[in-house]
């Protein structure tokens, strides 16, 4: 297919953004990188669970004639699997390079890091959205609407002794639409000053230990109460090839992606490639359900 560029003649000075979603849950959820995986067999990390003890009793100044009782250590784990090999390609005329090609990095390399970065996105969505849970609760069923749903989730991961630090609640348009409109919620203008900019300007709100963030990449009717432990993604940037005429490894918006540039001489065109190696697991700690996420729906229905 034909790659279409405007001329600058029909271009106002003053570009329109280009409208696309920020993608903000890369940097939600739990992130691994290269150093974990090399060598990993089968291309997997295990993550290992620490078990959980009871702290038992002895009776204080007991004639010592009972047994203390000995506890079993049982460890649980999760397996995250580098599985998913995202790729941008684009091939490049000498004429559109010459005479349409303005800035490379803005009309090229830019929309194909982007394709890139909602793909990893997406990839955290379907984890999520294919997650089975500990607990979901639909909005419609609490009289105080959205203010008594997050309460409710709150109490989930309190029940389940889920940190109560950097607890995230990702909302849907409808839903952030819904917290908006209500009262009980106040605006807030910034998550802090090392927050990264999509996120900050995502944020909705940060309220019942929460932090509220907007998102157009999970369903519109759909929320996920959750710690960032609760999903693990790992995204690693592919080795450049020796062969390669040239490649280097980058990070956008904390996502690692490799780009590689070469010439395809006997079509008289320039390639420009960008990829990424990726996986995302649901944590769960009893190997059943995600007891670190609450599932939020508007109304009924999963």
């Amino acid at each position: 297919m034909a790659n279409t560029f405007l001329k600058p003649t029909v271009i106002n000075r003053m570009a329109l953004k280009l409208l696309q979603r920020e993608v903000v849950l890369p940097r939600l959820v739990w992130n691994f990188g290269d150093a974990e995986f090399r060598g990993a067999y089968g291309d997997t990390v295990t993550l290992r669970l620490p078990a959980v003890l009871a702290a038992r009793e002895y009776g204080f100044r007991n004639n010592r004639s009972s047994e203390i009782v000995i506890d079993d250590l049982t460890e649980t784990s999760v397996p995250v699997v580098l599985d998913t090999d995202l790729y941008s390609a684009v091939a490049l005329t000498d004429e559109q390079l010459t005479l349409d090609i303005v800035d490379f990095s803005e009309q090229v390399l830019n929309p194909q890091v982007s394709a890139i970065a909602r793909g990893l996105e997406d990839l955290i969505v379907e984890t999520m959205q294919s997650a089975t849970y500990g607990t979901s609760l639909n909005i419609a069923d609490s009289a105080d609407g959205m203010w008594g749903t997050l309460l409710d989730a709150r109490k989930a991961l309190n029940d389940a002794n889920v940190p109560r630090e950097g607890r995230v609640v990702v909302v849907g348009s409808e839903i952030e639409r819904e917290i908006l409109s209500d009262d009980k919620f106040n605006r807030v203008d910034s998550v802090g000053d090392g927050a990264v900019s999509a996120v900050r300007e995502a944020t909705i709100n940060r309220l019942a230990g929460f932090t509220i963030v907007g998102s157009n990449a999970i369903d519109a009717e759909t929320a996920i109460a959750f710690h960032p432990t609760a999903f693990a993604f790992v995204n690693v940037a592919p080795v450049v090839p020796d062969g390669a005429n040239f490649g280097s490894r980058m990070a956008e918006s904390g996502l690692a992606m490799r780009w590689l540039r070469d010439y395809d001489a006997p079509h008289l065109q320039d390639r420009s490639v960008v990829s990424s190696f990726a996986g995302c697991s649901s944590v769960e700690d009893d190997g059943t359900t995600n007891v670190r996420a609450v599932r939020i729906n508007f109304q009924g229905g999963s």
